[in-house]
């Protein structure tokens, strides 16, 4: 209900497209000829230095070259006459992928794609396939087969992995930095109680009693494809269950097909052929269903900007321009097909006043006031926004022991404003953003669906 003063006047919502700021598409940065030719975004490129102003990174380090560089004047010097004398600078590897370079040049150089391609080219030609740190980057990127692994056996690897000298002995040997404690495992993965509960044929039969409910047709045709991501499936079952309620009870039929981790750390650590098989699984099985009719739904801001916006800029599968067309961010969805505001605005929660920070990704994709514009005016609870900085923590950036402190440094500033925001609940769309949240606050952190959820339920 409330708001922070320093926050951007509010305008009213009503879209009847997709609020991903204006005009947004993906953008094409590779020509249909494979060559990946970055040519057009380099030529585009003003030189105002606008990317480096804006970039965390370069606030904190100042030996950190910035995104111009990392970017089209890499790229410049790589297709020089000379171009055999110059090697991808090592310091593409200190880029967190916040991706705030992108939402901040005037001249929408596509920088963050130019970042992936050299960190690419980094990690395949120039890192050592035998050194600790490829070797600590690609477990950390692969975060999806760790989290596997560790769900058979939650309660032990909860255990294990916040161990003392266990984490102790992780950053001696991989450099996973022993300041954070991982997160927990659930004890029943959401697919789990997905099937449990009894999948798509529930689903289907919940929604229909809903459109009863709200006097529709109770074959209409709302249904969608949750791309749940790795940590609403293994860690956090609780945001993807209070989406496909939110979702049930506007009458939505959900189905949750095969899926891969949407290749957002894996972007971030140059590993792109792991990115890739990822992106083939995904794309393949929800390019089926977009044919079907469904939209892809995604509770994670940095999972629908992968599918609507890097895929289609790295990767020439066939069906990732539909799939990314169709590709929405959950709460986003609902505002644009729904009265979710009226709906709320008549409701009332019984849960904390909430401090929310706006993950770099979501502003990325024109999201970063939904939550504060959505909950201003539910009754029971408070919302203020904690200012526009990046939480620094960046997916894997944060859990590496030698970017540990300049992941802290860049949050400070989210850190002091949570502190002087009288919430003691944050809230955030990002799975790291939380984690880095409730590491530097010692708040607990919810997701904007919990809160809808709880809204709608009375």
């Amino acid at each position: 209900m409330s708001d922070s003063a320093d926050t951007p006047t509010d305008e009213q919502f009503e879209p009847t497209e997709p609020n991903t700021g204006e005009d947004f598409e993906p953008v094409q940065v590779f020509p249909d000829d494979g060559t990946m030719d970055l040519r057009p975004g380099a030529d585009s490129c003003t030189k105002c230095s606008t990317c480096d102003t804006n970039c965390p990174v370069a606030e904190v380090d100042d030996s950190f070259p910035g995104p111009k560089f990392q970017g089209p004047e890499q790229w410049r010097l790589k297709q020089s006459d000379d171009s055999e004398e110059f090697a991808i600078d090592d310091t593409i590897t200190e880029c967190s992928n916040c991706m705030r370079c992108d939402d901040a040049c005037p001249s929408s150089v596509p920088l963050s794609q130019m970042h992936n391609e050299a960190r690419g080219e980094y990690v395949d030609d120039q890192m050592s396939k035998l050194s600790v740190k490829y070797w600590r980057n690609r477990i950390l990127a692969n975060y999806r087969t760790s989290a596997w692994f560790a769900s058979k056996v939650p309660r032990l690897a909860n255990v294990a992995m916040n161990f003392g000298p266990a984490r102790w002995l992780m950053e001696k040997t991989l450099g996973v930095t022993s300041e954070r404690e991982f997160p927990e495992f659930a004890t029943q993965t959401f697919r789990e109680w997905w099937a449990d509960r009894g999948g798509a044929s529930v689903s289907r039969e919940r929604a229909r009693e809903a459109r009863e409910r709200m006097g529709e047709a109770r074959d209409a045709d709302k249904k969608i494809a949750y791309f749940h991501g790795c940590y609403s499936n293994y860690n956090t079952p609780e945001v993807a269950k209070a989406l496909v309620s939110t979702f049930e009870h506007f009458g939505y039929e959900i189905v949750v097909p095969e899926q891969r981790c949407s290749g957002t750390p894996m972007f971030a650590n140059g590993m792109l052929d792991d990115a890739r098989r990822g992106a083939e699984v995904n794309i393949s099985s929800f390019a089926d269903l977009v044919d079907q009719g469904y939209d892809a739904i995604a509770s994670c801001t940095s999972c629908s900007m992968a599918l609507r916006q890097e895929y289609p800029e790295l990767f020439d599968i066939d069906g990732v321009e539909d799939v990314a067309e169709h590709t929405f961010e959950a709460v986003e969805y609902l505002r644009i097909h729904e009265d979710l505001s009226g709906e709320l605005s008549e409701a009332s929660v019984d849960f904390p006043n909430l401090a929310y920070h706006a993950p770099c990704h979501a502003r990325n994709q024109g999201l970063e006031r939904q939550a504060v514009e959505l909950f201003r005016d539910l009754d029971g609870v408070d919302i203020e926004d904690v200012g526009d900085s990046c939480s620094g923590i960046s997916g894997t950036y944060g859990w590496k022991s030698e970017k540990y402190e300049k992941s802290m440094a860049i949050g400070e500033e989210m850190f002091d404003h949570m502190e002087s925001a009288e919430p003691e609940t944050g809230l955030t769309e990002c799975p790291t953003c939380s984690m880095q949240m409730e590491h530097g606050s010692g708040y607990e952190i919810r997701h904007p669906l919990e809160v809808i959820d709880a809204a709608l339920a009375g």
